[in-house]
């Protein structure tokens, strides 16, 4: 696989996976282990194909739900690190799955209350996040035709099988140790699909929470965590998708449809950005929290890498160029740095069966 290339990063590696990555929202997991190489996972169809720092390759599958049903797709999956415990969590038509950390142990299973829709209709879960220590968000219903899982964004205006769509966010409070989780709280603030979820990744200043929730409309919740979460604000949408946002001191970087980064302001929710940074649709984001660089990939084949400041005298919210990526031939659906300053980052695509590593020029 060709790549061209302009800026501080060069690609040094690239790694097998059992099966080629399907076009899924943020489809690249990794985890960095504290002076042990990073982890890789990447979701085809009804597995999640793994690449751990120790040990031999593992495939997980997609749990059913009930011996009557056909095995479901996973839609995502993400390593969640608390304080306590790294839990990975994969999402499917059919519920919530948490494992420990190196997938050898199931810990949780959550079924969806999955409504009877067409078959050409699929419910899914997606959007992944810890927050507040103890917490992990997940993204709950979404209910789109079944096609739209592996052809890539959904229709601006698709028709509502049940009449009463909605995205809701599931809170489940994580124990240090042990399989004792619990769902704590529903948030029910969207009236379309969660498409994404993200917690604060620096220092979030007062009033500014640290959660935000994205759906296919393009609306945002901002939310405070804690025994109860609190709406602080919402910023509506313009229905174009956001498929993709990383929250970082206060900062919401939101990637959408139409190719743009927007950046707002999580206290007030005002706009204080807005980048033409892709031609086609926006699969990926992530925040590097020791540097505030932000990692974008798109259907266009590239990744971009971006740098987000605060101007001390003005207080302006600052993105700043750093690198273009081109992975030739490539729909990226998956980007994520590889380390706390974001000096590595990968990437995966549509149909590829393997992933790409960059490191510093």
């Amino acid at each position: 696989m060709a790549a061209a290339s302009t800026g501080p990063y060069r690609r040094e590696r690239s790694l097998a996976l059992r099966s080629s990555s399907s076009a899924l929202y943020n489809n690249l997991a990794v985890l960095c282990p504290p002076c042990r190489a990073p982890a890789f996972g990447a979701v085809h169809g009804t597995t999640l194909s793994l690449l751990a720092s120790e040990g031999p390759p593992r495939q997980l599958q997609a749990r059913g739900g009930g011996s009557a049903l056909s095995t479901p797709l996973l839609t995502q999956a993400a390593w969640c690190e608390l304080p306590s415990r790294v839990l990975l969590v994969l999402t499917s038509q059919r519920g919530v799955q948490m494992y420990e950390a190196d997938g050898s142990t199931m810990v949780f299973w959550h079924a969806l209350d999955v409504p009877e829709l067409p078959a050409e209709h699929s419910v899914f879960a997606r959007g992944i996040a810890a927050v507040g220590g103890r917490f992990i968000c997940v993204g709950e219903p979404g209910a789109w035709p079944g096609w739209w899982l592996w052809a890539g964004p959904a229709p601006a205006d698709p028709p509502d099988p049940t009449g009463t769509s909605f995205g809701a966010v599931l809170v489940f409070d994580i124990p240090p140790k042990g399989t004792n989780v619990t769902l704590s709280e529903v948030l029910e603030q969207h009236r379309d699909p969660i498409t994404d979820i993200a917690a604060e990744r620096g220092q979030a200043p007062d009033g500014a929470g640290d959660l935000v929730t994205a759906d296919d409309s393009g609306t945002l919740c901002l939310w405070s965590s804690g025994e109860e979460f609190t709406l602080l604000g919402k910023i509506p949408g313009s229905g174009c998708t956001c498929s993709s946002v990383a929250l970082w001191n206060g900062i919401v970087a939101a990637g959408y449809g139409d190719g743009q980064i927007r950046l707002w302001e999580a206290g007030s929710g005002r706009i204080r950005a807005q980048v033409s940074a892709h031609a086609r649709w926006i699969y990926a984001l992530d925040l590097a929290p020791l540097t505030g660089k932000l990692l974008s990939g798109a259907e266009d084949s590239f990744v971009h890498v971006w740098k987000l400041s605060r101007n001390p005298d003005t207080d302006d919210i600052e993105m700043q160029h750093c690198h273009a990526e081109c992975v030739t031939d490539t729909q990226v659906c998956g980007a994520r740095f590889c380390d706390p300053a974001g000096d590595t980052f990968a990437v995966t695509g549509y149909d590829l069966s393997e992933i790409l590593c960059y490191g510093p020029a």
